[in-house]
């Protein structure tokens, strides 16, 4: 220990050391405001469980083991404050703050939030680690990864691994540290590698063809793919150098499913005879949205309808699906329900050419009656198969709010299947940060069965588009 700046210096490069340190410090009654703590990553065995000999006549420390458990789990957390941090969660305990431990508690919020990531991290290395074996004559370790983790839980990892993997050898190593696995006990030391090109794994060809062999270009998805993997990780991956390549050759064409010669162009007439055959008129260059085979829909619709609207629109209404005339049209609200919901625009004192109009359902949904194609509710599966196009739709426009005109859109908007629009009608909620107003759709007001309740429904929709506009900031 030195004195500088009247300041007291530790050296902290585990836990284990900042927690012989701190023992002292508590019992010599120094403030954090009074201790300088440094971190020197390097020499030496950055895993060591020994005490620092200070610690020999520092009396003992209580805490609750919840609060032990937090603070050896935020130790790994990779920031350079980190010990000042904790000696200051330490220090305030022992005051008899304990509400430090709450997350209501600004140290407690950032304690907890520490340990969140660690522990996220933790389960990040056990899903992403991949081992390449090497062959026997080059000895132990046989299998050896390759990892970048952005908080120091490597030893905690490795434990995880040794439980799971027997007697076998393995080493992991990451950019500044490694530990090694000899089928009995582990063993920590420096950085041992420069990144994963210098493992050689005879068996990743192999890999590699069998990946190729079972993806499926008709059934990606891009989005979700990296929304599942985040992208820190994908270098290191084996298959992470071919996936680019596939997902460019699945959204060129190979995921198309082949279509019959025998479609032909439209004749021109209002209703389109109902052999699927006839169903699919000939396409000029396909959209992506075109080419969405994620449900069935697709094979008796005349096209995908996506939204339309002012890039920006600060209100978003999404309907249930396009209608027949919509089928036909390629526009949202293009028939009898949309010159409706015109007028209730204009009632309410929204232009139109304002509003991103859009439905959460991109394909039409009929059936047959005799040469005419009626309406029919998706189901659910349908109304999740469509619902990454109306999440993308979100992104790129960033409406303030949203207007679900009917169940479907509602269930869609709230990814509930149970969600019912009774309660809503007439009560905007917030829903991931935007205003969420519920009303009929228009289609509604059309069947109702008398002037009463037309009247009623259509009441409803003007009034919900007035607390739409006043929603917006």
């Amino acid at each position: 220990m030195k004195e500088v700046n009247e300041r007291v210096v530790r050296l902290a490069q585990s836990f284990d050391e900042w927690r012989a340190a701190a023992r002292e410090l508590i019992a010599r009654g120094v403030a954090p405001a009074d201790v300088a703590w440094q971190s020197q990553p390097g020499d030496g065995d950055l895993f060591s469980s020994t005490p620092d000999a200070t610690d020999t006549n520092a009396p003992p420390l209580r805490l609750p083991r919840q609060l032990v458990e937090l603070l050896e789990s935020a130790a790994c957390f990779n920031v350079h404050d980190r010990w000042a941090f904790l000696y200051q969660v330490l220090w305030r305990w022992q005051l008899g703050q304990h509400d430090v431990l709450s997350p209501a508690d600004t140290d407690g919020a950032r304690l907890h939030a520490m340990d969140k990531a660690v522990r996220r991290e933790e389960h990040d290395m056990h899903a992403y680690v991949r081992f390449r074996e090497r062959s026997e004559a080059e000895g132990a370790p046989r299998f050896v990864a390759w990892f970048e983790p952005t908080h120091e839980v490597l030893p905690q990892v490795a434990r995880h691994f040794a439980r799971r993997m027997g007697t076998i050898s393995w080493m992991i190593a990451t950019p500044t540290a490694s530990m090694l696995w000899d089928g009995a006990s582990l063993h920590a030391g420096p950085a041992l590698m420069n990144g994963a090109a210098d493992i050689d794994d005879a068996g990743e060809a192999l890999w590699l063809t069998y990946y190729r062999s079972i993806f499926n270009p008709a059934r990606v998805n891009a989005d979700l793919l990296h929304s599942h993997i985040p992208s820190r990780f994908w270098k290191n991956l084996p298959e992470g150098a071919i996936v680019p390549a596939m997902l460019s050759g699945a959204a060129n064409g190979e995921r198309r499913t082949g279509q019959t010669a025998t479609v032909g162009q439209r004749s021109g007439a209002t209703m389109i005879p109902i052999s699927a055959e006839r169903a699919q008129p000939a396409r000029a260059a396909a959209t992506t949205l075109d080419q969405c085979r994620r449900c069935e829909l697709w094979q008796h619709a005349t096209q995908a309808v996506p939204g339309s609207g002012p890039p920006q629109a600060r209100i978003m209404l999404v309907g249930e699906q396009p209608g027949d005339q919509e089928d036909l049209a390629g526009l949202p609200f293009a028939g009898p329900a949309g010159a409706l919901l015109d007028q209730a625009m204009h009632d309410a004192g929204m232009a139109r050419d304002s509003i991103y109009l859009t439905n959460a359902v991109k394909h039409f949904k009929w059936e047959p009656r005799g040469k005419r194609r009626l309406h029919k509710t998706p189901a659910q599966r349908e109304i999740l198969a469509c619902h990454g196009w109306l999440e993308e739709e979100l992104r790129r426009v960033q409406p303030q709010v949203i207007v679900a005109l009917g169940s479907t859109a509602l269930k869609s908007l709230l990814q509930d299947a149970t969600a019912t629009m009774m309660p809503l009608v007439g009560t905007p909620i917030q829903h991931d940060g935007r205003w969420v107003v519920t009303v009929y759709h228009p289609s509604y007001v059309l069947r109702a069965p008398d002037e009463a309740s037309r009247r009623q429904a259509y009441a409803v929709i003007v009034a919900g588009l007035q607390q739409a506009q006043q929603r917006l900031n």
